[in-house]
C-alpha cells in the first residue's frame, strides 16, 4: 500500500536559515535511499539532504534561492509500505500488485543513463528485466534538462564562473553525474588545445536587464558604423594581449616649426596639424622598431614584417570612429600628408570614402588632441601589432639646465600585443618617437 511521507529540512545547527542552491530532483523522479534531494548551503558550508527511504518524488516545494529553516517541508515522497524496508530491486518486483508496472518509467531511465555516444543502435528500446533496479542518478527525461548538467556544488560554480565555464557543457564524472573539479580543469584543457573558430574564450552571455524598471529611458539605435566597429573591437581585444605604454613628448620647437608655415599652408587650401609631423615621425620609428610595423601570421608561429609603411588614422565622425589608411608615408612630406589629411577626413565624414581606403593599414594612430584628455589605452588594430594614442599637448614647467622653462608636452599613448612586442621594446619605440617629435631635424637624417 503506498503512502506520502514528507521530507523536511534536517537539524542544521545553530543557523536561523539556510540557502537552497540546487534542487536534485524533480516530480515523478524514482529515489532511493540515501539519494540527495537538495544542496543547502550557509556561510560555511554545504550540505546534501538525502532521501530518507526508496520512493517516488511528489509535490516539490522548495527551488533554488529559497531561504530554508529546520522542519520546512521540501517535498512529499509516495513510498509503499510493505516495501519500505526493502531494497530498490525488491520494490521494483512484479510481486508488489497494488503498484503500477514500472516497465515505462525503467525504459526512460535507460535512455538517460546511456550516453549517445556509447548507446548502442537500439538500446533505449531494450527493457531491463523486473529484477534491475533503475540507478540511483536516473531521472526522467523531461527533468533531466532541468539540472542533470548541472549538478556540481556550489564551490565548482566559484571555480566554475571565475574560469569563465558554462556548465551546462560540463560533463560531469561524480556520483550521479556530478560536476568535480577535474571536469571543469579538463573541459578548460580540452577547450583551449581545441579552440573555435573565433580563436577565443567563448564567453558568457550576460543576462538580460529590464532598466525601465529602474526609471524612464530612451532606445537611441547604433549607428551602422559602430554596429560593425563594435564587433571588430571586441574581437581585437579579446585576440591581442593588450599593454598600454604611456610616455611625453616635448614639441616646443615643432610647434613653433609649425606655426612659423602654417600660413602658407593655409594659402595652398589645407591646414597644416601637428599629426602631419606625428605620422612622419611614426615612420621613423617604425624604421628603428620593425616589429611594431608587423603582425602573426595565421598560426601564430612567425611574424610577417612589413616593408611599407600604409598608417591608418582614426577619424571623428557623427557615425563613430572610421580609419582610413594613409599609404606610402614615408614617401611623402609634412605638407602633402597635411593636404591628404583635410580631404579624406571630409570623405570620411561626408560617407565617400572607399573600400579599398579602409584596407591595408601597418600601425595605427588615434589622435584625441583636438578634444583633450591626457591618457587613454587605445585597442588595438588586429591585425596589426600596435596603436598610438595621441592626447592635447599641455604647457607644462620643465627643469632644463637648473630652471623651470615653459614647455609643450604631449602625451602617447601606445597599446601593444604582447605576443609580439615586449615591455622593453615598447618603451624604446616610445623613447626614440619622443625624441623625434622633440627634435624635428631628425627626420632629415
Amino acid at each position: 500500500m503506498d503512502r506520502l511521507s514528507p521530507i523536511l529540512v534536517p537539524d542544521i545547527g545553530d543557523l536561523d536559515e539556510v540557502d537552497v542552491v540546487e534542487v536534485l530532483v524533480a516530480t515523478g523522479d524514482t529515489v532511493a535511499k540515501d539519494d540527495s534531494l537538495i544542496t543547502l548551503e550557509s556561510d560555511k558550508a554545504t550540505m546534501d539532504v538525502p532521501s530518507p527511504q526508496t520512493g517516488v518524488v511528489r509535490d516539490v516545494k522548495v527551488k533554488a534561492g529559497d531561504a530554508v529553516q529546520e522542519g520546512d517541508l521540501i517535498l512529499t515522497l509516495e513510498v509503499d509500505e510493505e516495501t519500505t524496508e526493502e531494497t530498490p530491486e525488491v520494490a521494483k518486483t512484479p510481486e508488489a500488485p497494488a503498484k503500477p508496472p514500472p516497465a515505462p518509467d525503467v525504459t526512460v531511465v535507460e535512455k538517460r543513463s546511456v550516453s549517445k555516444e556509447a548507446e548502442p543502435s537500439g538500446a533505449a528500446r531494450v527493457e531491463p528485466s523486473p529484477a534491475v533496479a533503475a540507478p540511483p542518478h536516473s531521472v526522467t527525461a523531461s527533468a533531466a534538462a532541468d539540472f542533470s548538467n548541472i549538478y556540481a556544488s556550489p564551490a565548482i560554480r566559484r571555480l566554475a564562473r571565475g574560469l569563465g565555464v558554462d556548465l551546462r557543457q560540463v560533463r560531469g564524472s561524480g556520483r550521479k553525474r556530478r560536476v568535480l573539479a577535474e571536469d571543469v580543469q579538463a573541459w578548460v584543457k580540452k577547450t583551449l588545445q581545441q579552440p573555435s573558430s573565433s580563436g577565443v574564450f567563448a564567453l558568457p552571455e550576460l543576462p538580460p536587464v529590464d532598466f525601465s524598471r529602474f526609471g524612464e529611458i530612451e532606445r537611441q539605435p547604433l549607428s551602422r558604423v559602430q554596429k560593425i566597429s563594435g564587433p571588430n573591437l571586441q574581437r581585437s581585444w579579446l585576440h591581442a594581449p593588450h599593454v598600454t605604454q604611456h610616455d611625453e613628448a616635448d614639441i616646443t620647437d615643432l610647434e613653433a616649426f609649425r606655426q612659423a608655415h602654417k600660413e602658407r599652408a593655409k594659402s595652398e587650401g589645407f591646414s597644416l596639424t601637428p599629426l602631419a609631423f606625428i605620422m612622419k615621425a611614426v615612420v621613423a620609428a617604425l624604421r628603428e622598431f620593425p616589429r611594431l610595423n608587423s603582425s602573426l601570421d595565421k598560426d601564430g608561429d612567425a611574424v610577417v614584417l612589413k616593408n611599407y609603411y600604409h598608417l591608418g588614422i582614426a577619424v571623428d565622425t557623427e557615425d563613430g570612429l572610421i580609419v582610413p589608411v594613409f599609404r606610402d608615408v614615408d614617401k611623402k612630406g609634412v605638407f602633402e600628408l597635411a593636404r591628404e589629411l583635410g580631404e579624406v577626413s571630409k570623405q570620411a565624414r561626408a560617407r565617400r570614402l572607399r573600400p579599398d581606403q579602409l584596407r591595408g593599414g601597418s600601425f595605427t594612430i588615434s589622435s584625441l588632441g583636438g578634444i583633450g584628455g591626457t591618457f587613454f589605452t587605445p585597442i588595438i588594430n588586429v591585425p596589426e601589432v600596435a596603436i598610438l594614442g595621441v592626447s592635447r599637448s599641455q604647457r607644462r614647467p620643465v627643469w632644463i639646465d637648473g630652471e623651470f622653462v615653459p614647455r609643450l608636452v604631449l602625451p602617447l599613448s601606445l597599446s601593444y600585443d604582447h605576443r609580439v612586442v615586449d615591455g622593453a621594446m615598447a618603451v624604446r619605440f616610445t623613447t626614440y618617437l619622443s625624441q623625434v617629435l622633440t627634435d624635428i631635424r631628425r627626420l632629415v637624417l
